[in-house]
């Protein structure tokens, strides 16, 4: 009994051992896999598997529609064809019935004329029964009855002469009579034989019709069925490329950071802003380095005074005039608290980095001059006949003017609605996308020159000489450097030099 007892404890105690041991294995992979889940590295490189196949689909799919919009094509016009064939037949089937109701009358006519044709025959025949009798009579008269009968003998002559021609004249109108009824006999029968091939072509067109209307039965069937797989098609595809999207609003939040990033992931984040704009990535980052040296260089000045837009420039120690616009400041303050509310963020509107007035005056002829000199109050000096030209005041990476962000163009709003999340002027990803909204604003798409004239000085400046000789003929330099590095891996040491 404890022998018994001893064995079921042991073999009960292995059970429980290998039952744990299993649930370990379990727990531990699951923990070993949901830390790989929330490793970034790991997650994005799962995610842009993902995005890989999903891209591939979406590519099989759109083949697929090709394919399928093809084939209704070519039923649709088959349909078409057959539609116009049985309205054709039907016209002709009319046209045919009115022929075989035509025909009809006329046999009708014809018949009608061979019943009066016989009348006169029959009526020709007794008076010509009646003449000959006649005849006969008179030529079984004696000598005696003549002579009795007629004053002159010759009466009798010029009767029976009369009597005979009648009888010559109703035989010759009978055998005409006779000819027409023969005539219109075959007249009938003609007609009969035309009425009845009429009759087989309409049962033939009828047959060639039905024919026709189950060929385009079964085509509309098919249609319906090409249809209901292009719709699949169209509405997988459609599922397909709104994964495709979240995971890369996924793999764009994983790549960026707050701070300048790295120039490899930089050229990252350009390609997917290209993929959701169509902004070449190199003509990005040719902006982007312009800008900000790729974030590094988000801003050197401070706002200080919102009324008169007095700033300060923290690198030299120095008041700095023009740093923002007076109209602009509400519009920046409101970005600063949002971000502070939505994003848990303690940002000083009065201690966060924008761009300086670049110290430049022009005159009438919009002539540009940087002979400015500016005192440690922050007054400034422009040569005569010329004024200070433009504002600092430019945000983040993209250095986007806040009427850029929340004004009139509305960056902000419309980069929340591609990412889904609060959109942040100094996070490098959403200043990039804004940066791409922007040159697509600019029509980068018809000359990419002219788009980073328009991204500097705004689109009526997009074609202005100065603006197209400086700033973006070196944009476009820098494109350059940007796309040999994406295209070779290598960039040379004057553009390295220009980049880093």
């Amino acid at each position: 009994m404890k022998a018994n007892t001893f064995k079921k404890i042991f073999f009960g105690g292995i059970f429980v051992f290998l039952i744990l041991s299993i649930f370990w294995g379990l727990f531990k992979d699951s923990f070993s896999l949901a830390q790989q889940v929330k490793d970034p590295i790991v997650e994005r490189r799962v995610l842009q598997e993902e995005l890989e196949e999903l891209e591939k689909l979406i590519a099989q799919y759109e083949k697929d529609i090709s394919k399928t919009e093809k084939e209704k094509k070519t039923l649709e016009n088959k349909i078409d064809i057959l539609r116009k064939e049985i309205k054709k037949l039907d016209l002709q089937i009319q046209q045919s019935n009115i022929m075989i109701k035509d025909i009809g009358l006329q046999i009708k006519d014809t018949e009608n004329s061979i019943e009066k044709t016989s009348l006169k025959i029959s009526q020709s025949c007794e008076k010509l029964i009646f003449i000959l009798r006649t005849i006969y009579e008179e030529d079984q008269k004696s000598i005696v009855e003549i002579f009795l009968a007629e004053e002159r003998l010759s009466d009798f002559f010029n009767n029976l002469v009369a009597l005979e021609q009648l009888s010559a004249k109703n035989a010759e109108l009978l055998e005409n009579i006779k000819e027409m009824k023969f005539y219109l006999e075959s007249q009938k029968q003609a007609l009969d034989e035309e009425k009845q091939d009429l009759v087989r072509v309409v049962k033939i067109q009828a047959l060639q019709k039905t024919e026709s209307e189950n060929v385009k039965k079964e085509t509309d069937y098919l249609l319906k069925l090409a249809e209901a797989e292009y719709q699949k098609y169209l509405k997988e595809k459609e599922g397909a490329e709104k994964r495709a999207a979240e995971i890369r609003a996924r793999i764009f939040e994983l790549v960026g950071v707050r701070e300048a990033p790295s120039y490899g992931k930089a050229v990252e984040v350009a390609k997917y802003v290209s993929e959701i704009t169509g902004i070449r990535p190199a003509f990005l980052l040719g902006i982007l380095t312009q800008e900000s040296a790729i974030g590094r260089d988000v801003g050197q000045c401070y706002l200080k005074d919102p009324k008169t837009g007095m700033g300060f420039q923290f690198k030299k120690n120095r008041k700095w005039p023009r740093v923002m616009k007076s109209d602009w400041v509400p519009l920046f303050l409101k970005t600063i608290d949002e971000l502070n509310k939505k994003k848990g963020l303690s940002l000083d509107p009065f201690a966060t980095p924008v761009s300086c007035w670049i110290a430049a005056c022009v005159d009438k002829n919009y002539q540009v001059t940087y002979n400015v000199s500016v005192d440690s109050e922050g007054k400034i000096t422009c040569p005569s006949a010329y004024v200070p030209f433009g504002w600092g005041g430019a945000m983040g990476p993209a250095q986007l003017m806040p009427f850029n962000w929340i004004g009139s163009d509305n960056y902000k709003y419309r980069i929340e609605e591609i990412t889904g999340r609060v959109a942040d002027p100094w996070d490098f990803n959403d200043a990039v996308l804004g940066a791409a909204l922007h040159l697509k604003d600019c029509r980068a798409d018809l000359s990419e020159r002219e788009a980073a004239a328009c991204y500097f000085g705004g689109w009526g400046n997009r074609k202005n000489p100065y603006h197209l000789r400086n700033y973006a003929d070196y944009v476009m330099a820098l494109t350059k450097c940007h796309q040999d590095f994406i295209d070779t891996g290598t960039m040379s040491s004057r553009c390295e030099a220009r980049i880093f």
